[in-house]
């Protein structure tokens, strides 16, 4: 089109005569329109598809799950260095506190105790018998039980107000109340739980229930055959952690020392069978273990400590160091042995060499 236009324009200024004679018009051809282009959009059929047929083409796809795995401290390992029983123990030092009625003693470090006995006051004496310092109790009622956390703070229990209490740096604090249940004695484990027995407002269960800061971690009450572990009562039952993480209880009532696993399986009881075992019925109730996975327990009314090995087999009875009534025990980290009786007083007892 443009170049046809050139064309007359040269034509037009141009005086010859023969390009115009000889010129043809192209209008014809010109007022023809280009073809109209009708666009048709793509169109998509879908097929059934097949749900197996596709998933074995592009696989499958799992929910997130998620599960708990208990994961438990290793147990300390028994003192490598042996310590022998003592065929004659000795005592090394009576702590005259001038209070009767002890009922618990425990170990703060190798030269303070802690002792508890039938009034609000829970003491601390030092391996001379010098009292170094004293609390209440808040309720005014005496402690049922006493413990020390590795930090030094002191935990009691208030069974008149089904309340465990923790003191430290001179503040007391409630860390444990219970409804329908009341706490009786404690333990400090070696990974810094509570064991706290406790028995129900109707005096027919006991159980032991494990406790971080608050918090309940674990509860033992039945064996595998669904029967109680422990008697269902209101009488002491003093409990201790081994070194192999067992938990030892001294039930009174039972007359029985019963023993379970971390889990809380049931490993032995031990019932007093032994020929050290004097004529009165055998009611255990201080518990204590040594370095060496040793189970001591005090013989009440038989006036004598049991000794047990970490499997439950009859070691030796300490009957030779005027004990009086025994109760609370607690050993130190050189397995000194300490007995409360109600005569006033504690004594330090060495036992094995």
């Amino acid at each position: 089109m443009q170049e046809r236009l050139h064309t007359l324009d040269d034509m037009e200024d141009s005086n010859e005569v023969s390009p115009t004679i000889n010129y043809s018009s192209k209008n014809q051809e010109f007022s023809m329109l280009p073809p109209k282009v009708h666009v048709l959009m793509p169109k998509f059929i879908p097929k059934p598809i097949e749900k197996e047929e596709l998933c074995s083409l592009i696989g499958k796809h799992f929910p997130l799950s998620t599960t708990l795995e208990e994961r438990v401290l290793p147990a300390k390992k028994p003192n490598t260095s042996v310590r022998e029983l003592l065929e004659e123990p000795e005592v090394l030092n009576t702590i005259k506190t001038g209070h009767e009625g002890l009922l618990s003693v425990t170990c703060f470090n190798e030269e303070e105790i802690w002792t508890s006995r039938e009034t609000a006051e829970i003491k601390c004496f030092n391996t001379q018998g010098v009292l170094q310092k004293t609390i209440k109790t808040k309720s005014g009622i005496r402690p049922d039980d006493i413990a020390v956390y590795s930090d030094g703070a002191l935990v009691y229990s208030d069974a008149s107000t089904r309340t465990v209490y923790k003191v430290k740096n001179d503040q007391t604090e409630e860390i444990i109340r219970l409804q329908g249940w009341t706490p009786i004695q404690l333990c400090v484990t070696s990974s810094g739980d509570l064991l706290v027995t406790m028995f129900s407002d109707d005096y027919t269960q006991s159980k032991v229930v494990r406790y971080s800061g608050s918090t309940v971690k674990q509860t033992i009450q039945f064996g595998d055959d669904g029967q109680p572990l422990y008697s269902g009562n209101a009488y002491p039952k003093y409990i201790t952690e081994n070194r192999n993480l067992d938990i030892c209880l001294a039930d009174w009532k039972a007359g029985a020392v019963v023993v379970v696993n971390r889990a809380g399986k049931l490993e032995f009881k031990y019932t007093g069978q032994s020929p050290s075992t004097k004529k009165e019925p055998f009611n255990p109730i201080g518990i204590t273990t040594d370095s060496q996975g040793r189970i001591l327990m005090s013989d009440y009314h038989n006036h004598c400590i049991h000794v047990l090995d970490v499997d439950g087999h009859f070691l030796q009875c300490i009957n030779h160091c005027d004990m009086n009534y025994p109760v609370g025990l607690c050993v130190d980290k050189y397995d000194n042995l300490f007995v409360c009786d109600n005569r006033k007083s504690v004594r330090k007892l060495k036992y094995s060499k």
